[in-house]
C-alpha cells in the first residue's frame, strides 16, 4: 500500500510539473520585428492596402481577411495615419498561413515491481525509473504585416507574429484572436504618422 501511495504522488508531482511548464508557454505569440534604417518615418502621412493583398491571394476578400484588414486599418489610423487610396505613402500588406507542427517531449516517471521477500515474508515494492515520451500534434499559426515605400517599392518596415492555433474556435473568438495578435504585432511598431517619435 505504501508503494502504491508513493507512486501516485509522484506521478500527481510530475503532472503538476508539466502543467506548470504548459501554462508558461500560453503567453501569447512571439513577436519580431525587423524595419529599413534609411526609411525616413516622418515622411509617411497616408496608407492604403496593397493590390492583391497577400491573404487574398484567391481574388475576393474572406469573412478572417476582411476582419484582418479592419484590425491592421484601426491601428494604423490610432497612430495617427490617414487612409488614402488616390496617394498612399505606405502600402500595407498581409499575409497568413498556418502549419502543422509536432513535439515529442521526455518525462521521467516511476513505477514500482513487486517482490516477493523471504526474509520480510511478505512483498516489496521496488521502485524502477523510465522515460515516458508524449507526442503532442498542433496548429503554428505565422502572420506577416508589412509596410512598403509606396514610391520607392520597398519594404520598410515588417512585424512577424507566430503561435498556436487553437482548435474548433467559434467566430467570436477567432475574431478576438485576430484583433489581439494585430494589436501585439502593432505594439512593436515604434513610429507615429509624421513622427519619428515612439508610439505611446
Amino acid at each position: 500500500m505504501q508503494g502504491s501511495r508513493a507512486s501516485s504522488l509522484i506521478r500527481w508531482l510530475l503532472l503538476g510539473c508539466a502543467l506548470a511548464l504548459l501554462a508558461a508557454c500560453a503567453t501569447g505569440p512571439r513577436i519580431s520585428t525587423d524595419s529599413d534604417p534609411r526609411a525616413d518615418f516622418s515622411a509617411y502621412r497616408t496608407f492604403a492596402f496593397y493590390s492583391p493583398l497577400a491573404i487574398e491571394r484567391e481574388g475576393y476578400a474572406s469573412l478572417v481577411s476582411g476582419r484582418m484588414k479592419a484590425a491592421a486599418r484601426a491601428q494604423m489610423e490610432s497612430r495617427g495615419y490617414r487612409y488614402s487610396e488616390a496617394d498612399p505613402d505606405l502600402w500595407l500588406n498581409i499575409n497568413a498561413y498556418m502549419q502543422q507542427r509536432t513535439d515529442v517531449s521526455s518525462m521521467p516517471d516511476v513505477d514500482y515491481a513487486y517482490y516477493y521477500s523471504y526474509r520480510a515474508r511478505g512483498y516489496v515494492a521496488m521502485p524502477y525509473w523510465y522515460d515516458r515520451t508524449t507526442v503532442y500534434r498542433y496548429t503554428e499559426g505565422t502572420m506577416n504585416i508589412d509596410l512598403v515605400d509606396a514610391r520607392r517599392n520597398a519594404l520598410v518596415w515588417e512585424g512577424i507574429a507566430v503561435g498556436r492555433v487553437p482548435r474548433n474556435q467559434d467566430a467570436a473568438k477567432r475574431d478576438a484572436g485576430i484583433d489581439s495578435t494585430i494589436a501585439d504585432i502593432f505594439a512593436a511598431y515604434p513610429h507615429r504618422a509624421g513622427s519619428r517619435a515612439q508610439a505611446e
